[in-house]
């Protein structure tokens, strides 16, 4: 394997979210949607890995594993159940959380927003309802009380993805979806709902702005599914076109806040007809993804054109495998490309692993992604051979000055 050194002060660490770990997030638009008679879910997130009980235990898989940083998310639904209905035991919850970081020496990474928002929101028309805006500024300035000693905050994973998942809230009676006029033929995602868009970025900002207000020594920002993108001759009107639907227009964004996420796995490529799949199915990932190690550098080269000088921190990068030895693999390519981009002036500031645990991946478990094993009746945790590996890197970075 490639020795991995990093500058002083390098983030090495893991993610989760809270609605794929924690379990029994009945409140949540999610947990709805998995239990619908006509669900997309082969099975319910139900317990999770049971990680709102057991997250001391899984910070100390952070600190023993030699990790300094840790991405997690605080569950919106569980802290405002109904609207304007505040519970102090979930915002204590989350408290402890962030102080079970500190205390360990990791660096807590919080997400506001990470796919999962209450029942009550999504009823009310969610991101494209008139109090889209004010619902999430509250949310977020509610929030605001667990974050003392955080620097780094994400106010919404993914959001161009978030605004694809919009469709699944349509409701089934509304007729034709506008928004499919949109598509790009032959890309791998649909559309973006322009409506939910729309609110998702007016409502990034306007909490960005309120919590840089109330904590001026916050970094905000969010995190952005990045494609990968590249043409094959012919292939370029196409690649520009979804590369600007589902990726830029999100990025651009990004140029006015603190910081930006890096969430990358696998590329995209389009030829004269479209995307072009032609890697060995056998050579896929489990879900069903090209295995392209070199994808997170592409990623961040990328980010850096769109989004200027504006630091970057990789907060998802990983392989749904269940040979360990393959994840390895995985990750030493994909800091190989990583550690290529910083040497040719890409400002990346950490690189998050996807993710801690095998967990829920909307839908199944049966795409395993995690450094560590969760038992899926017991809730035992096995350490894997991958996260040994990562942490013998992170514990190498030295100290910032």
């Amino acid at each position: 394997m490639t020795d991995h050194p990093f500058p002083p002060g390098f983030r090495l660490g893991a993610s989760t979210a809270a609605h794929q770990i924690e379990g029994g997030n009945v409140n949540s638009n999610w947990w709805r949607l998995e239990h619908l008679p006509r669900t997309h879910a082969k099975e319910p997130s139900g317990d999770a890995a049971d990680s709102f009980h057991r997250w001391p235990e899984d910070l100390d898989l952070v600190a023993e594993g030699g990790f300094n940083t840790y991405r997690f998310s605080i569950e919106w639904a569980r802290i405002e159940p109904a609207p304007g209905e505040w519970s102090p035991a979930a915002l204590a919850h989350y408290r402890a959380m962030v102080d079970g970081c500190l205390a360990r020496g990791i660096e807590p990474v919080v997400t506001l927003h990470h796919f999962t928002e209450p029942r009550w929101f999504t009823e009310l028309g969610g991101w494209e309802g008139p109090e889209a805006v004010d619902r999430f500024v509250a949310y977020a300035t509610r929030a605001s009380e667990v974050l003392d000693g955080v620097r780094y905050v994400a106010t919404i994973n993914e959001p161009n993805i978030l605004t694809v998942q919009a469709r699944f809230f349509r409701p089934r009676d509304a007729g034709p979806d506008p928004d499919q006029a949109r598509d790009v033929p032959t890309a791998p995602l649909p559309a973006p709902r322009l409506a939910a868009e729309e609110g998702v970025i007016a409502a990034h900002r306007a909490a960005r702005d309120a919590l840089k207000a109330l904590r001026p020594d916050l970094q905000v920002g969010w995190t952005v599914a990045n494609q990968a993108i590249s043409a094959l001759p012919g292939g370029e009107e196409a690649a520009a076109a979804f590369a600007e639907l589902v990726e830029d227009r999100y990025l651009r964004v990004s140029a006015e806040d603190d910081w930006v996420g890096v969430q990358s796995y696998t590329r995209n490529r389009f030829g004269p007809d479209g995307f072009v799949r032609d890697d060995p199915e056998d050579t896929r990932t489990l879900t069903g993804w090209e295995y392209w190690p070199a994808a997170v550098g592409e990623a961040v080269r990328h980010t850096a054109e769109v989004v200027g000088d504006v630091p970057i921190l990789v907060t998802e990068n990983g392989i749904a495998t269940a040979d360990d030895e393959r994840r390895i693999a995985y990750a030493d390519g994909a800091l190989t490309a990583l550690r290529e981009a910083m040497a040719d002036g890409v400002d990346v500031r950490g690189y998050l692993h996807w993710s801690l645990l095998d967990n829920y991946e909307w839908g199944s478990y049966e795409p395993t992604f995690g450094l560590v094993a969760v038992d899926r009746t017991t809730f035992e945790r096995t350490v894997k051979p991958s996260a040994r590996w990562l942490g013998a890197i992170a514990r190498a970075i030295p100290p910032a000055g």
